[in-house]
């Protein structure tokens, strides 16, 4: 069995993830809101060292913003 891999684009400022492609829209330091065609589904945050998801209702899972959270922080670390 193979896990998914979220796939980060800065330069677009998105992550595509099973086949969906997320928007990361800023909202502060190493904070995000998470959206699908301009709906917000959750918010990534990296705090103490650790990339973390929080869904906002259940066009998410928590396992998914994870993957996301943690495609996306890597991604702008090398940036």
């Amino acid at each position: 069995m193979t896990t998914p891999t979220a796939v980060a684009d800065v330069a677009s400022k998105t992550v595509a993830f099973e086949g969906t492609t997320y928007n990361i829209q800023e909202l502060g330091e190493d904070t995000f809101t998470v959206l699908v065609k301009g709906v917000p589904v959750g918010r990534i945050v990296y705090t103490f060292g650790a990339a973390n998801g929080v869904p906002e209702g259940d066009a998410a899972s928590e396992e998914t913003l994870y993957a996301i959270a943690e495609s996306w922080f890597a991604a702008i670390a090398e940036a």
